[in-house]
């Protein structure tokens, strides 16, 4: 079980998460196209998470969002589970869709830093040597909405939900950055510019090499049970912070160790019956164990 983290309301989080033995259980297909959207853009409603640009690869997804309301692990729980649901209906499956690894919860610090995780969301295909251009992935274009300012359109999945049910028949997924966002178009500027330049990269690359995207129609025609044939890196580190200042990075890790040390304590008082406040942050023992926390500091957390 993976020790307890903080959760703080008005951050930027970067999350990924990757189908069980790397499987292509996303495959871009229009079914599972449609899906995606429909269920990230409820799930996003439900819990007042503003996305920001998500990436749906063929056996992964990418998705960088802004947690006004501290609720992004009841987001990713319903996310999560729609979609394998979902998924496994569509394929005919019964199987665990997602690995069973957490899915990695990276918070974004610094503006620069949101800058490089969504090129790096952005430019996935490309880098990954699938597709020549962003545009040339065959799954939801979200990099283009999110340029255009065009709201994504998804119908509830048929292989899946009822039609008498809850769920809304239609959802419009609206990508971008929260209201008090500082200068947001020049923030898509600086995207739409660096994005090109890893297009330009990796064409010369290409050009130098000999190598070949693998391109649309093969990404189509792979097997969803399939996976990559290369190598997958493990025992690797797993980020918790991302900027590109050392001692922001510095500082938010030792605000998380202290959180930790603080939260431990609290928990041990706690489990010998003490009447104890947690700290600002705690997350699970407060929504299912109604324990008193600590009020959010009059600023907030570095």
């Amino acid at each position: 079980m993976p020790p307890a983290r903080p959760v703080y309301p008005g951050r930027f989080l970067f999350i990924t998460r990757r189908c069980t033995q790397r499987c292509f259980l996303l495959r871009p297909d229009a079914e599972t196209n449609n899906a995606f959207t429909y269920v990230l853009g409820e799930a996003a409603q439900r819990f007042g998470m503003k996305i920001v640009l998500p990436q749906m690869m063929s056996n992964h997804h990418h998705t960088t969002l802004y947690d006004a309301e501290g609720r992004q692990v009841e987001f990713r729980e319903h996310f999560h589970k729609m979609m394998a649901r979902s998924q496994n209906s569509l394929r005919g499956r019964w199987e665990n869709m997602w690995a069973a690894e957490e899915p990695c919860t990276v918070e974004v610090l610094t503006r620069e830093a949101l800058l490089d995780k969504l090129v790096y969301i952005a430019t996935n295909p490309v880098k990954d040597g699938l597709v020549e251009k962003v545009h040339h992935w065959p799954g939801p274009k979200f990099l283009n909405a999110l340029l255009n300012g065009t709201r994504l359109k998804a119908k509830r999945p048929k292989h899946f939900f009822r039609t008498d049910g809850s769920m809304p028949e239609e959802i419009e997924l609206e990508l971008g950055f929260p209201p008090d966002f500082e200068q947001p178009e020049q923030m898509l500027e600086e995207l739409e510019r660096r994005v090109a330049e890893v297009e330009q990269h990796h064409a010369a690359e290409r050009a130098r090499t000999g190598r070949r995207v693998v391109g649309r129609r093969s990404i189509l025609r792979q097997h969803w049970g399939d996976s990559p044939t290369s190598r997958e890196s493990r025992r690797g580190l797993r980020p918790r912070v991302a900027s590109r200042n050392i001692w922001l990075r510095i500082a938010a890790l030792q605000r998380n160790k202290e959180w930790e040390a603080a939260y431990r304590e609290a928990r041990d008082e706690w489990r010998r019956g003490k009447d104890v406040v947690f700290p600002y942050g705690t997350y699970w023992l407060r929504r299912f164990a109604h324990v008193r926390v600590d009020p959010p500091p009059l600023t907030p957390a570095a």
